[in-house]
């Protein structure tokens, strides 16, 4: 059973396909991208949460997905809408960089991210500064 990096495409989440000793949980992100967390980054995360809508862009096209967006505990929720009850999708971020796509990836929008972790890219668009600082 092996853990599925394009969790953004999955009709499930990660939490519905888990069983029951093994999922996607902090513990196991870390093991799987043989990584670790501080306790104090650790109790930071579990203190904080972001929530918020983004627009993720599609694979080999120019359209954009508005999706309402929960960030906690290392890990990025997808809902439809802010007032869904489980996620279309899920994220776990650690092993991720963080960066600013280049000219030659060729996204002419303000606002926009790039998360990265070997193979697998994701774009994402804040529809303000405020929320793309955030």
């Amino acid at each position: 059973d092996q853990e599925s990096e394009d969790d953004l495409s999955a009709s499930r989440t990660s939490l519905e396909r888990q069983s029951p000793h093994r999922g996607n949980t902090t513990v196991h992100v870390c093991w799987h991208r043989n990584t670790s967390v501080s306790m104090v980054d650790f109790s930071i995360a579990v203190e904080n949460q972001l929530s918020g809508n983004l627009l993720r862009k599609f694979k080999n096209s120019n359209g954009w997905q508005k999706l309402w967006v929960v960030f906690t505990n290392f890990c990025m929720f997808f809902y439809k809408s802010h007032q869904d009850n489980h996620p279309l999708a899920s994220l776990p971020l650690l092993g991720y960089s963080l960066t600013i796509p280049s000219e030659s990836e060729n996204i002419h929008k303000d606002y926009v991210f790039k998360l990265h972790f070997k193979s697998h890219v994701y774009y994402f668009r804040a529809e303000s500064e405020y929320t793309f600082e955030r």
